[in-house]
């Protein structure tokens, strides 16, 4: 996607040089934006000089720095370092600037109370298949970010996926779902793979016909937007293997275990929260 319209001009800054901002960089770098509206303030020598080489953004160790250079600054870093780099922002951070926050665990509240001044703040949680410019990337709203905020950060998690805004409180659901869904996914696809090297595949053509099955099968409900159930019928004939298999999968409670997942998973997100 292009990075006009709300990212044109704009001066992005990096708090923190991992892989989720590398997969940013990379996907506004693709869009089109050039490396010397980007900035990055990573503390590891090898990382900083990773990026640099491979994306020819500006790197520092210095992140009041980076944040004073920024009009947009992107706080990627761990949740165990963010309070002592919320502490380093505040008094740098103004409400100038729009902060994006893609840190788990720390409510827009909670940082607007860390750095003050009328910061503006908008919260995201994407996952890991924006590494490969195939993200799902949930985005709410904290209590002074405007719409052209919001519209600011769905353009820019737009370079690595897809979008959709929810209320702060379903953000532990979206940890639960998209968040922790690639390692369902991923299961899922280990058990589909064993199959067929139960019934005599190869691991690597098992892995691969599994793999592009997945991908392919979510390719067909985004583009047609059928539901689910209208889809799987149209390829369970009566009496044919697929109902076989499907009947397999409900003996097993499929459905039910990856709704235990799910709320599994949300449970903790709201007690790490806490």
């Amino acid at each position: 996607m292009k990075t006009e319209g709300v990212l044109k001009g704009k001066r992005i800054g990096f708090i923190g040089g991992g892989n989720m901002a590398e997969a940013l960089i990379r996907g506004l770098l693709e869009g089109g934006m050039p490396p010397g509206q980007i900035t990055v303030a990573e503390p590891v020598e090898t990382r900083k000089k990773f990026l640099a080489d491979r994306y020819k953004v500006a790197v520092s160790s210095d992140n009041q720095l980076v944040a004073r250079e920024s009009g947009v600054i992107v706080l990627a870093v761990k949740p165990q370092v963010g309070a002592g780099v919320l502490g380093q922002l505040a008094g740098i951070v103004t409400g100038e600037a729009l902060l994006i926050s893609i840190m788990a665990g720390m409510s827009c509240a909670g940082i607007e109370g860390a750095i003050g001044k009328g910061v503006r703040v908008v919260r995201v949680m994407p996952n890991t298949p924006a590494l490969v410019m195939e993200g799902a990337s949930a985005i709410c709203s904290g209590s002074l970010a405007s719409d052209d905020d919001m519209d600011l950060a769905e353009a820019l998690f737009a370079q690595v996926g897809t979008t959709c805004r929810v209320d702060e409180k379903q953000i532990d659901a979206v940890t639960g779902l998209s968040g922790s869904g690639p390692a369902y996914v991923l299961t899922f696809l280990e058990a589909l793979a064993d199959g067929g090297v139960k019934n005599g595949l190869s691991r690597e053509s098992s892995l691969t016909l599994a793999a592009q099955t997945i991908l392919g099968t979510a390719r067909l409900y985004l583009e047609t937007g059928e539901h689910p159930a209208s889809l799987r019928d149209k390829v369970t004939s009566p009496g044919g293997t697929t109902i076989a298999g499907l009947h397999a999968l409900e003996k097993g409670a499929l459905r039910a275990t990856v709704i235990s997942a799910v709320d599994a998973a949300v449970a903790r997100s709201r007690e790490l929260g806490k």
